[in-house]
């Protein structure tokens, strides 16, 4: 816990309102997704719609040496996808969205599906099912509960409906960082791996594939792929460990 940074009330407060602002990126870009574009125009809309209209900074952007802010995970990517010109939304695609925004020194971090007109059955079973067990992770966290609660709950939910838990990328706290202690995995055991407690922001993200949960990274150095190249999901918040329970801070409209 010693590398855990346990959030002020000031902090919250600051962390609250970067997340109300990456939360309304999805609302613009609800509008602005459709067939024939392409990743990298994605991409620059949602620069200049943190830069111009939210006048915060798109977090991703530099990290690492990344050229870009968000990544674009297309059908069986996993995570990390590179926005590209040539990569335009195709009929029956399903795609992943991840940004991050920092506002007045703090981070937030979500990610969102989007399925591209009628999408084949298990596509759409897919991305509902990677939803629900966001959920049902998000659902346990509460001071005194531990993260092995919170995977176990993700986990049980993808497997019962046939589907694998990717274990090479996990959740992460957040905050002046983007990266922060502790890692929040996507599977686990009940009563296993760190308590929770009051203050703890973290992300949980899971990434639920149809096929085996192996996966490989691209040469491109970034992109990551089902191994077995059948599709891939992935849904993330952050969320704040209140005194009963949780907040999730990058809730959008549609959910609340």
């Amino acid at each position: 816990m010693s590398n855990i940074h346990i959030k002020s009330q000031e902090e919250i407060g600051l962390m609250r309102e970067s997340g109300r602002l990456l939360a309304s990126v999805f609302t613009a870009l609800d509008s602005y997704i459709q067939v024939g574009i392409s990743t990298m125009e994605i991409n620059d809309f949602v620069e200049d719609y943190i830069i111009n209209t939210l006048h915060s900074r798109p977090a991703s952007k530099g990290q690492y040496g990344y050229q870009y802010v968000l990544n674009s995970s297309i059908n069986e990517v996993v995570c990390h996808g590179v926005p590209s010109v040539g990569k335009k939304l195709r009929e029956r695609d399903i795609i992943n969205l991840d940004i991050t925004l920092e506002k007045n020194g703090y981070i937030a971090d979500s990610s969102k599906m989007y399925m591209i007109g009628a999408v084949l059955p298990i596509a759409k079973k897919l991305v509902d099912v990677t939803y629900q067990a966001m959920w049902q992770g998000i659902k346990v966290v509460k001071p005194g509960k531990t993260l092995g609660d919170i995977g176990h709950a993700i986990q049980t939910h993808a497997e019962k409906n046939g589907f694998s838990v990717v274990r090479d990328y996990c959740g992460h706290g957040i905050g002046r960082e983007m990266h922060e202690d502790p890692q929040v995995l996507h599977l686990g055991k009940p009563d296993t791996g760190i308590t929770l407690q009051e203050g703890m922001v973290f992300t949980i993200e899971p990434m639920i594939n149809q096929g085996s949960y192996k996966t490989k990274q691209k040469k491109d150095g970034w992109t990551v792929i089902t191994r077995d190249r059948k599709l891939s999901a992935q849904w993330k918040h952050t969320i704040l460990v209140t005194p009963s329970g949780y907040e999730v801070l990058t809730l959008r409209d549609e959910e609340a």
